[in-house]
């Protein structure tokens, strides 16, 4: 009998990529608001639940007895959205989506995010220190970015309550091969009219999202841990501290990078986890597009 793993997000955009991965090797229960067209899909049970809800979310991962949790169902960003919608939403989603895993005793691998740092400001801030790494401080503004310091904080709680580990990804912002969203942004960056940009110039690819979601299931690792998650280099192809000077005139005191480098480091999901990025924009961004079957183009 295959190990059960629980997917939220399932119909969304990193959610579909990785319940179409798992299903290869595991039984997959996923879980969306509202269920694809077909539910015909090998190795995949749909279920449409709304997170906020705790008794139906309790019941369906309870009743699914997974060895892991993965949990992508957050309103991702807030646009189109009020502050407060966002931040009940994802906070209400995540814990009780954390919460029903710890009383299952399934292990949780989840989604952060990279703008806890504080570099999404509506004026951002240069990092205290370069390449930005976990124990960064963090600065959250928006109610998204409090919701997934409260996530991490509900991912805490689990491990400390229950006899689970939990994994946080902050993860950069996620392209997807053939449809990435960073070309036009890179095409229209000029050094002498550079704004500060608010991720650094960052991205990743999906792809190596569901590799490291693969790494944090199959590693043993004990209580909480929070793993930065970025592509191996900037999405302009320049200098990354020449483009880090041209946004904000300056740089830290602290300031380690060379070349083209992320202005992230992903060497602690490398030590952990024994991940790191496989993908870079330079032949990525010009693949045909895919989407997993049962997903619908977004």
């Amino acid at each position: 009998m295959e190990d059960t793993v629980v997917v939220t997000g399932a119909l969304g955009g990193a959610g579909s990529w990785i319940v179409d991965d798992l299903r290869n090797d595991y039984d997959v229960v996923a879980m969306d608001q509202t269920l694809p067209e077909s539910t015909d899909i090998a190795g995949v049970d749909f279920q449409a639940v709304d997170l906020t809800d705790q008794g139906t979310t309790f019941e369906t991962i309870l009743d699914a007895d997974p060895t892991t949790v993965v949990h992508f169902g957050n309103i991702p960003h807030e646009e189109n959205h009020a502050g407060g919608d966002v931040y009940e939403n994802n906070v209400l989603s995540t814990y009780h989506t954390l919460e029903a895993a710890g009383r299952t005793g399934a292990d949780v691998v989840w989604a952060s995010s990279e703008t806890v740092y504080g570099t999404h400001w509506p004026e951002p801030e240069l990092p205290e220190s370069l390449p930005v790494t976990e124990t960064h401080p963090v600065k959250p503004w928006n109610g998204y970015e409090t919701s997934k310091l409260a996530g991490e904080a509900a991912a805490e709680r689990v491990t400390n309550a229950f006899d689970v580990s939990a994994v946080s990804i902050r993860s950069s912002w996620i392209q997807y091969p053939g449809r990435y969203e960073i070309t036009s942004v890179r095409e229209q960056f000029d050094f002498e009219s550079a704004d500060r940009f608010g991720n650094l110039w960052s991205y990743i690819d999906i792809r190596d999202i569901v590799s490291l979601v693969r790494k944090a299931i199959d590693q043993t690792i004990t209580g909480h841990e929070v793993v930065n998650a970025f592509g191996p280099d900037n999405f302009l192809g320049v200098e990354t501290t020449e483009a880090i000077k041209a946004g904000f005139g300056y740089l830290p005191d602290n300031c380690d990078l060379s070349g083209d480098e992320s202005a992230y480091s992903t060497l602690k999901a490398k030590s952990l986890l024994g991940w790191e990025p496989a993908h870079s924009w330079k032949g990525a961004e010009d693949e045909s597009p895919r989407y997993p079957d049962f997903a619908r183009p977004f």
